[in-house]
């Protein structure tokens, strides 16, 4: 799930069910290049980006799996066929 914040940040955050270890976050406003995402307290993955306003397409990716946000029913087509999550700042 992503928040939009002041300053134009969004906050992104992920709760996996497998009890993944690791998670990111990769999107158009990263190149596409994953980010690590931090452990909270309450088994939640975050982390706040700065984004650039406009329409922004990304992705969590745990594992070796790239997963749009479960929370956000704003999807893209992809080029590859597979859905991305669409932020909006």
């Amino acid at each position: 799930m992503f928040r939009k914040m002041i300053g134009g940040k969004l906050k992104f955050t992920f709760r996996p069910v497998d009890g993944a270890h690791e998670v990111f976050v990769a999107g158009d406003f990263t190149e596409w290049k994953p980010v690590r995402m931090r452990r909270q307290e309450d088994g939640h993955f975050g982390i706040s980006l700065r984004v650039p306003l406009g329409n922004h397409e990304y992705k969590f990716v745990v594992g070796q799996e790239w997963i749009p946000d479960p929370d956000n029913a704003e999807w893209a087509l992809n080029p590859y066929g597979t859905m991305n999550s669409v932020a909006v700042v």
